[in-house]
């Protein structure tokens, strides 16, 4: 019998622990990277949950910029807090705690989260939860009844993340596989900026080449999965052999005039001549390749991304016979997993069941067992921009 599979990022998901807990109102904040999230739930109540997009600020940088960002967070978190107190009908002083993304994430904009966090919490006086951005892989915070049982396996996909687990309870976890190099989320927003898919205003660069994509005729281009056999991800090699094959596809005789190269550049990686060189051919080459031939790609870069999943999803399974345990389901989370080829390509593999999108709305879930345990954190509690899973088993262990 296959495993059922719960796909989330969710708002409609439930902990069996919170179905029979008090009500507790939460105000949870989340800006760990381009969305300003803000939701206030009381108990299993959604009361209001706010998402301000940041699409537009960055489709001309074709990905994320950290200045436009934070700027945006800037302006669109007070907005986001007077939006969902007016949808919640709820009064600042009704709220029993604030809750907030410490990390992963970006710094600047973990920064202006928990700045604001902090602040309504001293106003307040009500007590404070900074959260693991993903710590929702871990907890049963689930999209259907009944909830899945322990043990189960948790795929966890986003631009930080690309993990296999095996959860046997909140606190005990297997690590089964991991990338050491580029997420799958990165792979795709990386992807679509070397093939310049234009952004939605509604998506983000992975979602814009999956729409993209779905638009191809074919998948022609053959991108091996690395490591076949072995429980372990890389998107690397997938995102070099990407450049490899348009750079193939260049015209020998083509031109190429080095662009001019900032002055004394303060960045990790400063522009070396040879870098942009190859960079300005890969520009070029795709500017003269048809629509058809970039969707083609596209399409083939998707199929290889999504496939290196469902190939190692299935040696977890394997791996789990093995070591004796028998998962009744995976929950897939993270922002790739409301992409819907990810989804049918998974449903060979296990029962299809559940939604997806992320929020602040899984922060107050998450959030919610440590307020009633009374487990706060003091209001001089800093961000975590670099926050491994694996160091937060080491911290619930």
């Amino acid at each position: 019998m296959l495993p059922n599979l719960h796909i989330y990022q969710s708002i409609r998901s439930l902990h069996p622990f919170i179905r029979q807990i008090r009500p507790f109102k939460i105000l949870a904040i989340e800006t760990s990277a381009d969305d300003t999230g803000v939701a206030i739930v009381d108990g299993t109540k959604i009361l209001a949950n706010i998402v301000e997009k940041q699409h537009a600020d960055h489709a001309e940088f074709r990905g994320i910029h950290p200045q436009v960002a934070i700027k945006a967070h800037t302006k669109n978190l007070p907005l986001a807090l007077s939006k969902a107190l007016e949808e919640s009908k709820t009064q600042m002083t009704s709220i029993d705690g604030i809750a907030f993304t410490r990390g992963p994430g970006m710094p600047g904009c973990l920064s202006v989260g928990a700045i604001t966090a902090r602040s309504l919490a001293a106003q307040l006086n009500k007590p404070l939860v900074g959260m693991f951005q993903q710590a929702h892989a871990l907890t049963a915070l689930y999209t259907s009844q009944p909830a899945p049982e322990f043990p189960f396996l948790t795929l966890l996909v986003s631009g930080g993340h690309t993990l296999l687990l095996l959860a046997r309870s909140r606190s005990h976890f297997t690590i089964l596989a991991t990338t050491g190099d580029e997420s799958v989320g990165n792979a795709f927003d990386r992807v679509a900026r070397l093939l310049d898919i234009p952004w939605s205003n509604e998506r983000s660069a992975g979602a814009s080449l999956e729409r993209f994509a779905e638009q191809a005729s074919s998948s022609t281009v053959s991108f091996s999965i690395p490591s076949p056999g072995k429980l372990v991800f890389s998107y690397s090699g997938l995102i070099s052999a990407v450049r490899s094959h348009i750079l193939k596809r260049s015209d020998p005789k083509m031109v190429v005039k080095l662009p001019d190269l900032p002055p004394n550049s303060s960045m990790k990686h400063p522009p070396t001549p040879k870098r942009e060189l190859v960079r300005e051919r890969l520009r070029l080459t795709v500017a003269q390749m048809s629509l058809d031939e970039r969707r083609d790609i596209a399409a083939s870069f998707q199929k290889a991304a999504i496939g290196q999943l469902e190939e190692k999803l299935k040696l977890g399974l394997k791996q789990c016979v093995r070591l004796g345990v028998n998962p009744g389901s995976i929950v897939v989370s993270g922002g790739v997993a409301s992409n819907s080829y990810l989804r049918s390509r998974l449903s060979s593999v296990v029962e299809m069941s559940g939604v997806a999108s992320d929020n602040a709305v899984m922060i107050a879930w998450t959030a919610l067992e440590s307020f009633l345990s009374e487990d706060h954190d003091s209001l001089d509690i800093q961000i975590r921009p670099v926050w491994s899973i694996e160091d937060l088993k080491h911290e619930l262990s």
